[in-house]
């Protein structure tokens, strides 16, 4: 084999479609855009359009609205955290919180703060810094020997 005799298998390219190359090539003239109008036409991005009936998301009621005061925590189960512990990223006898799961990559980023899920099983004795938790994760951490500090929660004023 030379260089000069390698080749690509056969049918393994196709040619490109020469467009408006006369008419005997069967894309000449208007070149495979049919004829006249807009969409013959260059430019044309008409997405959504509906030749001037209502569009379906202007027919469509709105439902539903975005609190812009929602505060999304990051979730974070028992089982996630003693595999961390497990493989050595986090260190048990020190207190667990949003910087030392980012510094151990169990979180990307600490948002508006970790919550703990019951999720999995927790052996390590651990004491963990959160802004949420679930009962049944209190529970579990607590049975297995650890501690979990939480913000304390604001009582509405009753009035």
């Amino acid at each position: 084999m030379k260089l000069n005799e390698i080749r690509d298998n056969e049918g393994a390219t196709k040619n490109r479609k020469r467009l408006g190359r006369g008419i005997g090539s069967g894309s000449g003239k208007t070149g495979g855009r049919g004829v006249k109008g807009q969409k013959a036409r260059s430019g044309v991005a008409i997405n959504g359009f509906e030749g001037g009936q209502m569009p379906i998301y202007r027919r469509l009621p709105k439902r539903g609205f975005n609190n812009i005061f929602r505060e999304e925590y990051v979730v974070v189960s028992l089982g996630r955290l003693q595999t961390a512990i497990d493989a050595g990223k986090l260190d048990a006898s020190k207190t667990i919180d949003a910087d030392a799961l980012k510094a151990a990559g169990v979180i990307r980023r600490a948002r508006a703060g970790v919550r703990v899920l019951a999720d999995g099983e927790l052996t390590a004795k651990v004491s963990i810094q959160a802004s949420g938790a679930s009962k049944a994760a209190v529970e579990k951490i607590e049975k297995a020997g650890g501690t979990i500090v939480l913000p304390a929660v604001e009582a509405a004023d009753a009035e």
